[in-house]
């Protein structure tokens, strides 16, 4: 669906400033949508699989853990599928932002993927420039990530920060000069961003940021010794259809969350960029910026 016809159906959770602004700048941030006692369930939660994460010795299935991590001193960078890995998290993705997903995708709205990361005061714990829909070309552009920080979380903990308008400008490449997948710009394109414009989302715990798929976006290291988790669910229009596997996909990937599936997709002319053939796994974005098991 087109912006103007998505914002022709009656808000559900957003007001049509935020929607409106979502479409202009490709990023909107929402403070007091979520519950209280929501909240503290998925900090709960969080904090549970922090601790099961101290006798982790490497990355696995559900969790990415970074360089110096250990039961003293615990470096997670992410807990993968957390939809699949506690029901708290499914029923947050599915119930609490099935309105605001609806908002922006128009009224049928699919679920893609999520993941949790934290930042934990140690310089790999920056995410470089980049865009996500190169990790999972779709058949348009109907397709955005929904964070809640489980932190309060401003410029001394690594916010989440984006580039206005991007999403309206051409996609980078995500490549290497040797053709090896980075997931991030190169020094040279980032280079040429004008730092001036970035927009840090900050915010109290419980705050939405909500970007598309192709709006331009950062986090720096974090200067806080507390962690700064950030809960990341991925929703599309149903008329967006993956066109490559799926980087990461748990049991609950293309699930109806609101509205009914449609027969007819929807193509974007914009071109979009390939990654590699993912079928055969995937690891973080960490890993990937980092040059850890480089493709």
């Amino acid at each position: 669906m087109k912006p103007e016809e998505i914002l022709s159906h009656p808000a559900r959770a957003l007001n049509q400033a935020q929607r409106e602004h979502y479409f202009e700048k490709g990023y909107v941030s929402v403070e007091g949508l979520v519950p209280d006692d929501i909240l503290a369930e998925l900090l709960a939660t969080t904090d549970s699989f922090v601790e099961a994460s101290r006798v982790e010795t490497q990355s696995g299935k559900v969790f990415d853990i970074g360089p110096g991590h250990s039961a003293e001193t615990p470096v997670l960078r992410r807990i993968k599928m957390p939809d699949d890995q506690h029901e708290a998290y499914w029923r947050f993705a599915a119930e609490t932002l099935g309105n605001v997903a609806a908002d922006l995708a128009g009224p049928n709205v699919v679920y893609h993927h999520s993941k949790l990361n934290f930042k934990w005061f140690d310089e790999t714990d920056r995410v470089r420039w980049h865009q996500d829909i190169q990790f999972f070309p779709h058949t348009n552009y109907n397709v955005f990530t929904i964070g809640c920080y489980l932190a309060d979380t401003d410029m001394n903990n690594g916010p989440l920060a984006v580039m206005p308008s991007s999403h309206n400008e051409p996609l980078f490449d995500q490549y290497d000069a040797d053709g090896s997948w980075t997931g991030m710009l190169s020094d040279d394109d980032a280079a040429t961003l004008d730092m001036d414009l970035v927009d840090y989302l900050t915010g109290p715990a419980g705050t939405l940021t909500i970007h598309n798929c192709r709006t331009l976006h950062f986090s720096p290291p974090s200067k806080s010794t507390a962690p700064r988790p950030l809960l990341l669910n991925c929703f599309a229009s149903a008329d967006a259809k993956p066109y490559t596997p799926h980087p990461d996909p748990s049991s609950h990937a293309t699930d109806l969350i609101c509205g009914e599936h449609v027969r007819w997709a929807d193509h974007d002319p914009r071109p979009c960029q390939i990654p590699p053939d993912w079928s055969g796994g995937y690891t973080s974005i960490y890993a990937a910026q980092a040059g850890e098991n480089a493709i």
